[in-house]
């Protein structure tokens, strides 16, 4: 099923311009790939979410730790990293 779609004069020409520049063969397959990065950001934002939601149910059950320990933790294990490196 054809779809047709005002971009409005701004992404026309984006689109236009890259087809024109070679770096995609029509028109469509622009849009195509505008719809996959879409699908990507979005599936991004929903594990996004699922994470947050599960830091959450951690918070309400006290599933914690002082943000000092944890940040003295991280510095730990970087300067392990580093010393590793050397």
């Amino acid at each position: 099923m054809a779809i047709s779609a005002d971009l409005g004069e701004n992404l026309e020409a984006v689109v236009n311009d890259l087809v024109k520049n070679g770096r995609y063969n029509s028109k469509s397959e622009v849009l195509r790939e505008g719809v996959r990065l879409v699908q990507e950001r979005e599936a991004a934002l929903a594990k996004l979410w699922v994470v947050l939601d599960e830091g959450l149910d951690d918070i309400k059950a006290g599933r914690v730790r002082p943000l000092d320990e944890v940040f003295d933790e991280l510095e730990a294990e970087l300067h392990s990293a580093v010393d590793a490196a050397e």
